[in-house]
């Protein structure tokens, strides 16, 4: 009995190991042959990439998926069926290249994943940058007989956004544009496209705006002439406020066009400069604007400049008159003790402003006894003007006072 335990318990660990794993190759091969296999393919997806990092690598898919299911779920599996999926939030630096585990889930919870291919996939990881590039017209073969004029874009610079190692490559984004033989101008929005130094595209690049407007003339029998500019104002100025005067830098401008296009053409406009609700002299740089075929010659601004000023009025009022200067042994009679006054200014400073305000006066210093005829003044508030006042002069009698009468004894 003694012999067989020790026979028993020789080694007993290694013993013990081996029936635990003969246990898990026969768990692992009842699992195998019950596993079933989804040779789809299943799109990686990244999860955790900020906005500042993209991706410059193909993220590739998942195959060859074992997985086991209940015998009677009777499911039809498709690429749907699995998430399959990269954690990029941790990855320190953020750019470069990283290997990466690959992680696999059944979108229905009673199905179990058991492997899959790849397990691993290396990431390439690159900043996102963004520059301001230059807008330039791509113009494609002219036809014969055609003359082109200089080609104009509304957005001079774009912004171009993507990766750090593309970005450095953009040269410029380019409007592209075909000439037609009909000779027709060509004014039309336009998609911009980013290029690099050799006029190649670059992919993956986002820019801003995402388009122009073109505008180029084309000339069969190109001419010149010379145009005075008309400044064209739009809106009004405030309340109380008006236009004094207009005036443009320069006054005349060279264009040039086929003369069919020309002939007709007696003044060049400015884009509307607008004065609405202005309390201030405006000046204000803008545009020409010519008619499709005919272009600019020169600078290609011009300089408009609207002086404003106050409204100016006059109203009238009546008022009282008050003595100024007048002695305290002197009596002094007034040929009237009301006057109307007129008064000038602003709107604004007009509406302000009321009789009973007004401080209509005679200043009777340093007369002594007679009859005098004696201005009227008034004390405005500045930016108003008396323009008159109804009697003026005014007649002043001044005298001694009646002696006071003696108190009966």
């Amino acid at each position: 009995m003694i012999r067989a335990l020790r026979i028993i318990t020789h080694n007993w660990p290694l013993k013990v190991g081996a029936v635990a794993l003969a246990t898990l190759l026969y768990a692992g091969l009842v699992v195998s042959s019950s596993a079933k296999l989804f040779e789809g393919s299943v799109p990686i997806e990244a999860t955790g990439l900020t906005s500042d990092v993209t991706i410059l690598s193909d993220l590739g898919g998942v195959r060859e998926i074992r997985y086991l299911a209940p015998e009677d779920l009777g499911l039809r599996l498709d690429s749907a069926s699995f998430r399959a999926t990269v954690e990029l939030g941790a990855l320190d630096p953020p750019n470069g290249r990283h290997s990466v585990a690959v992680r696999v889930v059944a979108v229905d919870p009673r199905i179990q994943v058991l492997d899959y291919q790849p397990r691993q996939i290396v990431v390439q990881l690159d900043a996102v940058v963004s520059r301001l590039v230059p807008v330039r017209v791509a113009i494609g073969p002219v036809p014969t007989g055609l003359d082109l004029g200089d080609p104009r874009t509304e957005a001079a610079n774009a912004t171009v956004t993507g990766a750090a190692s593309v970005i450095e490559k953009v040269a410029e984004v380019q409007a592209r544009i075909s000439v037609d033989a009909s000779g027709i101008d060509v004014n039309r929005v336009v998609d911009l496209l980013p290029v690099d130094a050799a006029g190649e595209p670059l992919l993956q690049v986002d820019v801003s705006p995402a388009s122009t407007r073109v505008r180029l003339p084309i000339f069969t029998d190109r001419q010149t002439k010379t145009l005075p500019v008309r400044p064209v104002i739009a809106g009004s100025p405030a309340a109380g406020f008006e236009t004094a005067s207009v005036a443009v830098d320069p006054i005349v401008v060279a264009v040039e066009g086929d003369i069919d296009a020309l002939v007709v053409l007696e003044v060049a406009d400015t884009a509307p400069v607008t004065i609405t609700g202005a309390t201030s002299n405006v000046v204000a740089t803008t545009a020409l604007e010519l008619p499709d075929g005919v272009q600019l010659l020169g600078k290609a601004t011009v300089t408009v400049t609207v002086t404003l000023r106050p409204v100016t009025a006059t109203r009238t009022f009546e008022a009282g008159l008050l003595l100024v200067g007048a002695r305290a042994d002197r009596a002094y009679a007034l040929s009237t003790d009301r006057v109307l006054v007129t008064i000038g200014g602003s709107v604004a400073d007009l509406d302000r402003l009321s009789g009973a305000d007004l401080a209509v006066t005679v200043d009777v210093t340093g007369l002594d006894d007679g009859t005098f005829q004696v201005a009227v003044g008034t004390n405005l508030l500045t930016g108003l003007t008396l323009i008159g006042a109804s009697p003026d002069p005014v007649s002043v009698v001044i005298s001694m006072p009646p002696p006071t009468p003696s108190p009966p004894s």
